[in-house]
């Protein structure tokens, strides 16, 4: 479960970098009390600037309630505006929600690698 630091320093990076890439993670709020839930974007990551990774963390307090589908929908649908033709997600193979959410969205299951971490489930999207 990643700290609120943890999550203010990952958006504080990849902003740095969005300089560079035109791309990055935004804080995802709950609109009802906007309270900081997690973060939500695209980044190069395991990926490629012209086939971004979608990334997304919400805190555990929250999951199970729409949060990460709606924000990566959101991101999704600003990926297509920008002529983008495919989107990446790489998943642990136990993050059973996150899989959920990226099949929600139409993500296909890719192929699977390892890396220091253990096994790396990859999963595309095609976009118009």
């Amino acid at each position: 479960m990643p700290s609120v630091e943890h999550n203010r320093q990952m958006i504080e990076k990849q902003r740095a970098a969005s300089t560079l890439t035109g791309i990055t993670l935004l804080a995802v709020t709950r609109r009802d009390v906007g309270d900081f839930i997690g973060y939500c974007g695209l980044t190069v990551g395991r990926a490629s600037l012209e086939e971004p990774e979608i990334a997304y963390e919400l805190f555990q307090r929250v999951h199970g309630q729409g949060y990460a589908t709606e924000a990566a929908s959101a991101v999704v649908d600003s990926a297509i505006t920008t002529g983008r033709k495919r989107l990446w997600s790489t998943v642990r193979p136990w993050n059973t929600p996150s899989f959920r959410v990226l099949e929600k969205l139409g993500f296909e299951r890719d192929h699977v690698s390892t890396d220091d971490r253990g096994e790396l489930v990859w999963l595309t999207r095609s976009l118009p």
